[in-house]
């Protein structure tokens, strides 16, 4: 895993005081916060801009944005929507939450970032979080526009030129390969050198467009399996637990924890996830103690059928680690290698 060693140790150290000192069952990990829904794109597998126009008028006031965020308590913020970058106060929030050392990812389509970039400063607590589905023709297919691609990798070179960090979230769909994956991670990892590489099997999220080329379990085991062979996982820095991606293998298997990994928008703190909506409530204490947790997850809800996102399964492979003396030491060996890439 290829996470910073300072964002380790405080990721490592928070854990430790919830679950060890404090003795909390739940608690989160990192918030996936949505200042606002609407975006300048309009790809297939992603359901925001389906909400009605005033709904994607909408923008979250800064005070509210980081007052969920220390309500909530979390180290990680992951700052998506919609597109991020079209919100007027984005970098107020950004600059709010890393004043308080939270580490924050700003997911972006990239059209606006070279626009934008001058608005932003450079911190080991900030990263870009650029999205790429793919090498150019497959990625400007997944956003339905051409020459996203392009754009995108104009804006990741002039982000690390000045300094910036730069992760990268890929989402593979049913019409992947292991080769197609491979290609763009190779890409990402060697060509443009990003600091770190989030991966996720597209979830049928049911207010999606294209509900037809969303992968299901065994064969999202399947292609990960092909995709991480010949020594691939270890070379490329990804951004994930290794229990994760055993996970996505299909070598381990683990409960959901949703609850760990909350999104909060315009609506409030979301039940139970970010790809489902069960509805909302107005404070994160609410959340964790009047949301049913133990009836979600693959073979409780027949929704959660083909999950295996990160959003539910990341969580809790990193407690899964944290819990076993054996996989701490494999999580830091892996650590300590990516930070050397």
């Amino acid at each position: 895993m290829a996470m910073p060693l300072r964002q380790s140790i405080r990721v490592g150290t928070y854990l430790f005081e919830q679950k060890v000192l404090r003795r909390r069952e739940k608690f989160p990990l990192i918030v996936e916060l949505e200042p606002l829904f609407a975006c300048n794109l309009k790809c297939e597998g992603c359901g925001k801009i389906q909400h009605p126009a005033g709904v994607l008028k909408q923008r979250m006031p800064v005070a509210q944005a980081v007052g969920a965020v220390l309500e909530s308590g979390a180290p990680m913020v992951s700052i998506a929507g919609g597109e991020p970058l079209m919100h007027p106060q984005i970098d107020e929030i950004v600059r709010q939450l890393v004043a308080r050392r939270k580490y924050v990812f700003l997911c972006t389509n990239a059209m606006l970032l070279r626009k934008k970039m001058d608005e932003f400063t450079p911190s080991p607590y900030f990263a870009f979080a650029v999205h790429i589905d793919g090498m150019r023709e497959r990625h400007d297919e997944s956003v339905a526009k051409e020459g996203v691609f392009d754009e995108a990798v104009a804006a990741i070179k002039e982000a690390k030129r000045r300094g910036f960090r730069v992760t990268t979230n890929s989402t593979f769909f049913n019409t992947d390969t292991p080769q197609t994956i491979i290609e763009v991670l190779n890409f990402l990892n060697d060509d443009l050198k990003v600091d770190e590489m989030m991966l996720s099997p597209a979830y049928a999220y049911e207010k999606a467009p294209d509900q037809e080329h969303f992968l299901g379990v065994e064969q999202t085991r399947e292609l990960f399996r092909k995709a991480f062979a010949g020594g691939n996982r270890q070379r490329w820095r990804l951004n994930h637990s290794p229990l994760f991606l055993d996970f996505l293998e299909g070598r381990a298997d683990f409960p959901c924890t949703a609850w760990a990994i909350p999104n909060y928008s315009l609506f409030g703190w979301q039940r139970p996830c970010y790809l489902m909506s069960d509805g909302y409530v107005p404070t994160y204490r609410e959340l964790i103690e009047k949301t049913d947790w133990e009836k979600y997850g693959r073979g409780k809800d027949p929704r959660c059928a083909n999950c295996m996102a990160h959003c539910g399964y990341e969580p809790t492979a990193v407690l899964a680690t944290m819990g076993s003396l054996k996989e701490s030491l494999r999580a830091a060996r892996e650590t300590v290698g990516g930070n050397r890439g």
